[in-house]
């Protein structure tokens, strides 16, 4: 496996982590909660980071 493919399954993993956590957080304190605005972000960054490779 080359390291692009490995950091991608990295980045997938992380994605599917984050996105769990978002879900959560969400629907247990709200969309305007502090802690799931900064999931939102994780989440964010993490999805370009993941096209950018993509592209690459």
């Amino acid at each position: 496996m080359n390291q692009v493919q490995t950091n991608s399954d990295k980045l997938l993993s992380q994605i599917n982590d984050i996105r769990k956590l978002l879900i959560i957080t969400g629907l247990t304190k709200g969309l305007n909660n502090a802690e799931t605005l900064k999931y939102s972000e994780e989440l964010d960054k993490l999805i370009i980071q993941i096209q950018l490779q993509k592209k690459a």
